[in-house]
């Protein structure tokens, strides 16, 4: 995957049919996406990929699901362990 920007879709606090929508769009035009959340985002990330694949099968399949977590720093200056989810969406070939 290439360091494109467009390429990644980032969760945030949006309605969820808005990242489903973006995420069809890049599809469209790109032979791979990933969609990137951290936090309490992480379960919209998965209901995203979910629909994106129930309404563009079998055009698309998910590639590789990566968990981890980060450290941040929280507002009162202790650190926080934050849980991160990238979900590759590819098209498949044949």
């Amino acid at each position: 995957m290439s360091d494109n920007s467009r390429d990644i879709i980032f969760i945030g606090k949006k309605p969820l049919m808005t990242y489903v929508t973006a995420a069809i769009i890049q599809l469209a035009t790109q032979p791979m996406i990933t969609i990137k959340a951290r936090g309490l985002t992480t379960a919209i990330a998965i209901d995203v990929a979910q629909l994106v694949l129930s309404k563009t099968k079998p055009a698309f399949e998910i590639e590789n699901v990566k968990i981890g977590s980060e450290s941040l720093v929280a507002a009162d200056g202790r650190n926080r362990d934050v849980s991160t989810i990238d979900i590759s969406i590819k098209r498949t070939t044949g």
